[in-house]
């Protein structure tokens, strides 16, 4: 994240529509009671005009009330919580990634659709972010006539798949979603087991991040995925940011570095619309709201009303090119909605995804 918004600023010499700009990082330890004190500390002493980030959700909830009373424009690079952006709405908050299940609703058509799955089993890190990426793959794909049979379950600190690889048979395909190193655990204990060639992995997008897949190897090939960015998106706009933040990392960049980098983005069209007055809070959260971005690496996309992107979802085979892997798009789902092809006043009706809605059938 720091990665991609370093990068941002050095493109514009630290220079947002003729303001300097000072770039504070505060590290909340992955800690959600230190991430709140971290936010106090930016706007109370530092006296910041914004936030941009956090990495998890539940940084983002520990401190999204406190910026909210505050009145501190919050722009959430990263963390997915479908909440944030549907029934728990901060006036003061957009975000530039996407929601927890915003690319599985795609992911599950395609799967059911075009590649013909009928029955699956999932397997999923237990918290918010992998119970809310299953529950939205589940609904769309057994809304297109597709089985889940089983929902597996593993703790974010597990170390051994084992006892959940033995449970996977009699069905056309896994669908996995994990986070930082489990995705990397998970596939290379799947291989090891031999059921990579007898039963396909379907991911979500943070299974195979560019963040981990650089140091993954044949166990990640052929492994189809949805999200809302690949390092191989054939544009000028993104071939520019690979190259120029491979330089920095010397890797892919991902999920979390274009976030960041979006949320420059989204900043900068803001500020220009305003004559740059980051003092005019209501100002600049309003010009936030109605920022629409085009010249993105991920591609075109705007806020929806409730302050979440309205962006293009990528279906992404992972392949073998110049000696390193890469997600390579397949078939792009454009602009895609937080509630996909829903009502989204049906869609806040029912209970927030979760490990139990919808139930397993």
């Amino acid at each position: 994240m720091e990665d991609g918004f370093q990068l941002f600023l050095k493109q514009r010499n630290n220079t947002i529509a003729g303001r300097a700009v000072e770039f504070i990082v505060a590290d909340t330890g992955g800690q959600p009671a230190l991430a709140k004190t971290r936010a106090q500390e930016l706007v109370q002493r530092s006296n910041v005009h914004m936030v941009v980030g956090p990495v998890a959700a539940f940084e983002a909830l520990a401190i999204n009330d406190y910026l909210a009373e505050a009145q501190i424009p919050f722009i959430c690079s990263s963390a997915a919580a479908e909440d944030l952006t549907q029934r728990k709405l901060n006036p003061w908050f957009v975000r530039t990634s996407s929601t927890s299940a915003q690319p599985c609703h795609p992911l599950a058509d395609y799967a059911a659709k075009e590649l013909g799955y009928k029955k699956i089993i999932t397997i999923a890190d237990d918290f918010a972010f992998g119970q809310e990426q299953t529950a939205g793959f589940q609904r769309v794909f057994e809304a297109s006539g597709g089985s889940i049979t089983n929902k597996l379950w593993a703790p974010l600190n597990a170390a051994d798949y084992g006892s959940y690889i033995s449970q996977i048979s009699g069905v056309d395909a896994v669908f996995a979603a994990f986070s930082g190193a489990n995705g990397l655990r998970f596939l290379r204990q799947y291989n090891e087991y031999g059921l990579k060639g007898q039963i396909p992995v379907i991911s979500a997008m943070t299974t195979v991040d560019e963040g981990v897949l650089h140091t993954m190897g044949d166990e990640a090939l052929g492994i189809i995925s949805a999200g809302w960015y690949s390092a191989g998106i054939d544009t000028p706009h993104n071939k520019s940011f690979v190259e120029q933040l491979r330089k920095v990392t010397g890797v892919d960049p991902g999920f979390y570095s274009v976030g960041a980098y979006s949320a420059g983005l989204a900043l900068e069209a803001a500020l220009k619309s305003i004559d740059g007055k980051v003092e005019n809070k209501q100002g600049l959260i309003a010009a936030l709201k109605k920022a629409e971005i085009a010249n993105d690496p991920r591609g075109p996309w705007k806020f929806d009303q409730y302050g979440n992107p309205i962006e293009n979802i990528y279906i992404r085979k992972v392949e073998r090119k110049d000696n390193r892997l890469v997600n390579t798009v397949i078939k792009t789902y454009d602009q895609v909605s937080q509630f996909w092809t829903y009502q989204p006043e049906r869609f806040l009706a029912e209970p927030v995804y979760s490990r139990n809605n919808p139930t397993k059938i």
